[in-house]
């Protein structure tokens, strides 16, 4: 099987739907969402119910971050601007769409395959995993052989081998890479709507179970419709910014 995985979407329309048209391309057999659908963009509504009508015809959607707290409030670790976008994503969604978001759950396990939005210890506090120590938790409270998760904006790849030795691991995107049998592996998957790692493209990536691999992937998309927008919103402007630098 070969498995879309996206990760914060964060409300943006044009880089969710370009995301869905390359995995359409690639002739995926299934879309599993690692959660914050929104915050941060313009378009929290549509893309809740887009998410929704993928869970719908079988894709797997978890809850995060952004998710939770457009039910429940921004806590103080937000940003003044994700807070301001938090506050205003708040104020889009109708009751429809909370009860969507509520029901989310934190993790998935599918086979020898764990999904999480943040990391696998302690889920909901929402934890980055931005080195091989910060994924070293993650390994030993799973015993799943492959970890996907999102929350940190910049893609990544960490094995573990039998002796508990946790390393980041180098690939190559738009390349498939073998996650070998004799290693535990944790991905972060990168994001659709709001990339962190200098590059502007949409991020997402397709795990293939049958051949035991992660292709990790890029799709450009012309972001100045999602700008407009966000600026129409009265959204911060360093939220339209980082959309056209990947910053």
């Amino acid at each position: 099987m070969r498995i879309a995985v996206l990760t914060d979407i964060h409300a943006n329309r044009e880089a969710f739907l370009a995301v869905l048209g390359d995995a359409a391309q690639r002739g995926v057999d299934r879309h599993a969402i690692l959660g914050d659908i929104v915050g941060y963009g313009p378009d929290p509504a549509w893309c809740c119910e887009r998410v929704a009508g993928l869970v719908a015809a079988g894709a797997l959607c978890l809850k995060g971050n952004h998710d939770a707290a457009a039910l429940d409030g921004p806590d103080v670790s937000y940003s003044p601007h994700a807070r301001t976008a938090i506050l205003w994503t708040a104020r889009q969604l109708d009751p429809s769409h909370r009860d969507f978001l509520g029901g989310l759950p934190m993790t998935a396990t599918e086979g020898d395959t764990l999904f999480v939005h943040a990391s696998a210890n302690s889920p909901g506090d929402w934890i980055y995993v931005r080195s091989a120590h910060a994924a070293m938790p993650s390994f030993r409270v799973s015993e799943a052989r492959v970890i996907l998760c999102g929350h940190v904006h910049i893609p990544a790849l960490y094995a573990c081998d039998r002796q508990g030795r946790v390393a980041a691991t180098g690939f190559a995107m738009g390349q498939p890479a073998p996650l070998i049998g004799s290693r535990r592996w944790l991905a972060v998957v990168g994001s659709v709507g709001q990339p962190r790692d200098g590059s502007p493209a949409a991020g997402y990536a397709i795990l293939d179970t049958d051949r035991q691999d992660l292709t990790f992937r890029r799709v450009p998309y012309d972001p100045t419709e999602t700008v407009a927008k966000i600026r129409a919103a009265g959204l911060p402007e360093a939220l339209a910014q980082r959309l056209m630098t990947g910053a």
